[in-house]
């Protein structure tokens, strides 16, 4: 057998996969109102896709919103006062924009690190260092 028989064998035998768009992709945030708060159900499933701190994305949700809040034992963001599902994935596509990813190349896979008293994006794929400031 040569190359190309090895090739043309490799080929039929791999299996056949689909493309799904994006592999990196944030549950949209789902949101309720309970009372004269918003509980934004899925918050801990959008941390763990973003792998980030519960409590900086808290932080920047409050900001970004004007408001106050806390992470409940169920993993739920409660924020204070009445806010439209549009508007928190508005502030969360805002957070995954500059906190997320990498201003270099686009991939998601990226960490925070404190340097020189300054909060930078390091990306794990380019190796880029870009600030981004404070949450």
């Amino acid at each position: 057998m040569d190359y190309e028989d090895h090739l043309d064998r490799a080929i039929a035998e791999s299996p056949d996969v689909e493309a799904t768009g994006d592999r990196f992709s944030v549950p949209d945030p789902t949101v309720r109102q309970e009372g004269k708060m918003t509980v934004y159900e899925n918050f801990d499933d959008t941390v763990d896709v973003l792998n980030r701190d519960p409590a900086h994305l808290m932080k920047f949700l409050q900001d970004e919103l004007g408001t106050s809040g806390h992470i409940d034992e169920s993993g739920r963001a409660r924020l204070t006062g009445s806010f439209r599902e549009t508007r928190v994935a508005d502030a969360l596509d805002e957070y995954v924009e500059r906190f997320v990813t990498c201003d270099e190349c686009g991939s998601p896979d990226t960490h925070l690190q404190e340097r020189q008293g300054t909060t930078v994006l390091k990306c794990d794929a380019c190796g880029a260092l870009s600030s981004v400031g404070k949450s």
